[in-house]
């Protein structure tokens, strides 16, 4: 079937209905008709390039290879042959390397030429290279192409074939290696997530998923991988992973695509790679799907920050799983090569085209221009537009000295994206100064206000980082829909469309802020409920944190709290989780100890869904209803009493990440952040929204007594992912600051109700002209689903058993089949 892509794209075949249509002509299919440029022939090779049977005993595909086993084949590849290099990009959690190759020419691929290619790329970045200068660098100098793999430790065929590749490009003798290498180098990193695959688990040691922490950078894994790309900046990145659906997914990704994403690379992935891939799996009759659920929108993927903060053509590849891994592999090694060699085939027009794209990127900030929404695979209407305004400025205030450490984190952030920050020194007068989430005033910034123009060739990524909303242009169904720094950091800041003077200097290169160590901090314990996806990122974020607090902890069971085990600590702080899980493993001894701990002086701190286990044990007066809103990860604008322990260093207003939560009601004095009510100016959501009015006024975290002990429970999880820096002090103040002078004491009973609620669901959320046939498409796979049905929406809530729906066997296809009711689809999420 056939769907339209946006203005100026081409129309695309899906299914078994592309093998039978002429797919455009490129180069790789014309390469591919004289038989010595077959790249699916047996190859010709250099017997001097060892192959893994060589090196490890086994033929790859055999059976998949260890971390250590990968590093030692390329480190034998990078000795044996004059064209591969090798090094390591950083160090895992564990300590194990993050190996990674560079083959190419042996002329480009020495140290000294790679740092002169990477010098030269980065002047190609750069709008105010001259343009002599800049052609000349487009006609001497190899284009850079990524390959990664496995960034999801369980997700193994991707290291694999990342080493077949590598061989291939050192050993073939014949023309199809060459096409490729003429022009460009390939930098390979075999696995991006070396523990994660010895532990074989989608997630990195600490509890990450690493292809969520590409903005944020908190992991060493995603630290070392970003700051080799900025030495050698990629115009391809290939990020092979594998996935529970069957068959093969690569581009063209499936809407919403994020507006502010270069046309440049988007037509490389939709209109040059994916008719490559489609040609080479249509030949070998290999089943594959382009579009559905996987969308090139929030910008933490291994897609999206390339294709937005390098204006390199990002793109995730998916394989079954399940199949067996010489499939595996083969299929991964067809999508790559077919890939590189359409890359290789484009010769200096890919550098051209590159260059093109930062002087577009810079023209468009010095005209204020935001690019709009389009929609490239689906069909339908845009429900969102970006608005009709102008941005050529962004600024970020520094005159309160408690947001301090959260503005260099940002500035650091967005220096080490290689854009450009710089400090007012002096007073500047702004006409049309827009704050987050406010109206447009005229406003005098003080000396010391960052600036940020946008004209500059990191146009993309700078309105990507500091946006005040992301403009989904219809009902989302993947990620998080929010994740402007500003709002994430709590810092006051706001844009501008009007030409401005900035008297400025540079503002120097910003380390990471530091903690302090914490004074007499309280004994802490934290408690993750169960091992579901759900619980273990909770708790692995909220690890992560502690360490970087420089705040000790212990971690404890549910046996060891009913075994007495909270008596040796003064705080126990426990991260989403079901609460269900908690109330039955803790038992009715656990129960017990839990409350009396609490009575006698203990604070338990309770994150999201866990909080509703305080509800059940009768220690907090608050109570929760479901949600009737639709809004799949937005930052809402909450209000902080001021006059409470934890508003210190907050200010009047923070924005908490919510995603699906209950929705909190609690006494006006146990209150601590509550949403505006209606009509409150303050009333602000960056993200997708459908029917939010049920927030209105409602609580998002309670701080009261229960016995002598204490109560703290927030709505959502302050710590999410580890960047929501501005709400995560309000966690750090409730675990070290002082208890409320005046607490109000908790007037509750037990909740005898089980809930019914678990954190890992699905949601689908359609009009009631299509819910039988929601419910019958779930029926069929027996799935688990409470169902909320409402006069305008019904609302299917699926438990997909702690799975991550890449994980999950049917729930991409559901939301995918679910999708195409179109206009009667409210908003699908995937946790």
């Amino acid at each position: 079937m056939f769907a339209l892509r946006g203005a100026g794209r081409s129309k695309w075949l899906t299914g078994a209905a592309a093998l039978l249509v002429s797919l455009p002509m490129l180069a790789v299919p014309q390469a591919a008709a004289a038989p010595s440029c077959d790249p699916f022939t047996p190859p010709a090779v250099d017997d001097s390039v060892p192959t893994a049977r060589d090196v490890l005993g086994i033929d790859l595909g055999e059976r998949e290879v260890t971390s250590e086993e990968s590093d030692t084949y390329l480190q034998a590849l990078a000795d044996k042959s004059p064209k591969v290099v090798d090094g390591t990009l950083a160090t895992s959690v564990e300590g194990r390397p993050l190996h990674y190759a560079v083959v190419g020419q042996e002329k480009w691929v020495n140290p000294g030429a790679l740092q002169n290619i990477g010098k030269q790329l980065n002047a190609l970045r750069d709008p105010k290279t001259p343009e002599p200068v800049a052609q000349q660098i487009v006609r001497d100098t190899p284009a850079v192409l990524w390959l990664g793999g496995n960034v999801h430790g369980n997700e193994e065929s991707g290291t694999d074939a990342a080493l077949r590749v590598l061989y291939e490009l050192a050993a073939r003798t014949d023309c199809t290696a060459q096409t490729i290498l003429d022009n460009a180098i390939v930098v390979v990193l075999p696995t991006q997530n070396p523990d994660g695959r010895e532990a074989d688990t989608r997630r990195n040691a600490n509890g990450f998923d690493m292809n969520r922490d590409w903005f944020a950078r908190t992991q060493p894994e995603t630290e070392g991988k970003l700051e080799k790309l900025r030495e050698l900046p990629p115009q391809m990145f290939i990020d092979a992973h594998e996935m529970g659906s069957k068959g093969y997914f690569f581009p063209p990704n499936a809407d919403p695509v994020y507006h502010d994403i270069g046309e440049t690379p988007l037509t490389w992935v939709y209109d040059v790679y994916g008719p490559a891939m489609q040609q080479a799996f249509g030949r070998f009759g290999i089943p594959y799907f382009n579009g559905r659920s996987y969308d090139l929108m929030y910008l933490g993927y291994g897609d999206t920050v390339p294709l937005t903060g390098f204006n390199a053509a990002g793109m995730t590849f998916e394989k079954n799983s399940e199949d067996p891994i010489p499939q595996r592999l083969q299929e991964q090694y067809t999508a790559i090569w077919s890939t590189l060699m359409a890359a290789g085939a484009q010769d200096q027009q890919l550098l051209a085209e590159w260059r093109a794209e930062h002087l577009e990127a810079n023209r468009q900030g010095a005209a204020g221009e935001l690019e709009p929404n389009q929609l490239y695979w689906n069909d339908g209407e845009i429900t969102n537009p970006v608005p009709d305004v102008k941005v050529k400025h962004y600024f970020l205030r520094t005159d309160d000295p408690a947001k301090a450490a959260e503005v260099q984190r940002l500035a650091r952030r967005l220096q080490r994206m290689d854009v450009d920050v710089y400090r007012l020194t002096t007073p500047l007068e702004v006409p049309d100064y827009t704050e987050y989430g406010r109206a447009e005033q005229s406003t005098t910034l003080p000396a010391g206000t960052l600036w940020i123009p946008m004209a500059q060739g990191q146009k993309h990524w700078v309105q990507a980082m500091l946006n005040e909303n992301s403009y989904v242009p219809f009902p989302y169904f993947y990620d998080v829909t929010a994740w402007s720094g500003p709002l994430l950091e709590n810092v006051s800041g706001g844009r501008s469309g009007t030409d401005l003077q900035p008297r400025a200097m540079p503002l120097p290169e910003q380390a990471e802020p530091a903690a302090r160590p914490v004074a007499g901090a309280p004994r802490t314990a934290v408690w993750q409920i169960s091992n579901s996806g759900a619980a273990t990122e909770s708790s692995g974020w909220l690890r992560w944190w502690l360490g970087d607090q420089k705040m000790d902890f212990g971690d404890v069971a549910a046996d060891q709290i009913a075994a007495g085990a909270l008596a040796d600590y003064d705080v126990l702080v426990v991260p989403n989780g079901s609460d269900q899980e908690a109330f039955d493993s803790l038992g009715e001894q656990g129960r017990a100890a839990l409350t009396e701990w609490v009575r006698g002086g203990g604070t338990l701190i309770a994150l999201r869904d866990a909080s509703r286990l305080a509800t059940r044990l009768g220690l907090t007066s608050a109570t929760y209803a479901e949600p009737t809103s639709d809004i799949p990860g937005a930052l809402v604008r909450m209000q902080v009493d001021p006059d409470s322990p934890l508003a210190e260093g907050v200010g009047e207003t923070a924005w908490a990440m919510y995603e699906y939560d209950a929705v909190w009601s609690a006494p006006a004095e146990s209150s601590v952040a509550n949403f505006p009510a209606e009509g409150d100016p303050d009333w602000y959501i960056s993200g997708f929204a459908a029917a939010p009015e049920q927030l209105h006024g409602k609580t998002a975290v309670v701080d009261e007594a229960s016995g002598s002990g204490r109560v703290v429970l927030f709505g959502f999880d302050p710590n999410y992912r580890a960047f929501t820096n501005g709400t995560a002090k309000l966690l750090r103040n409730a675990m070290t600051g002082p208890k409320p002078a005046n607490a109000p004491q908790a007037v509750a009973k037990a909740v005898e109700a089980p809930s019914a609620a678990t954190p890992d669901r699905m949601v689908l959320s359609v009009r009631p002209a299509v819910a039988d046939q929601v419910q019958r498409l779930l029926a069929e796979r027996g799935a688990n689903t409470e169902v909320v049905r409402g006069a305008d929406v019904v609302r299917f809530k699926v438990d997909l058993g702690g799975m991550s729906p890449d994980e999950h066997p049917w729930a991409r296809s559901v939301a995918d089949q679910v999708a195409g009711f179109g206009r009667e689809v409210v908003a699908i999420s995937l946790p």
